[in-house]
């Protein structure tokens, strides 16, 4: 599975993007878990941010939902956060 998460906005607005590929990991099946639910809730439309917010387009295997901050669920934050620290 690739996770791929893409973050824009923030008081600079500068662009990060960062991918993890699943194949061959040991915690394959934490990712892929994590990565699905995040799918079945995310919208298919970016939502509203807020002045300085952070806005994600997460995509998993050519699927995209948006997120933005303040509105994250616990899996939102929890998938960007480790695609953003362990993706290239």
């Amino acid at each position: 599975m690739r996770i791929q998460v893409s973050r824009t906005g923030g008081f600079a607005g500068i662009e990060r993007q960062a991918e993890v590929d699943t194949s061959g990991r040991p915690d394959a099946p934490e990712w892929e878990t994590l990565a699905e639910r995040v799918l079945a809730a995310g919208p298919g439309s970016p939502p509203s941010v807020v002045p300085d917010g952070f806005s994600y387009r997460i995509t998993v295997d050519g699927t995209t939902v948006y997120a933005a901050d303040p509105r994250l669920t616990d899996e939102q934050r929890s998938l960007i956060t480790r695609v953003l620290k362990e993706g290239a």
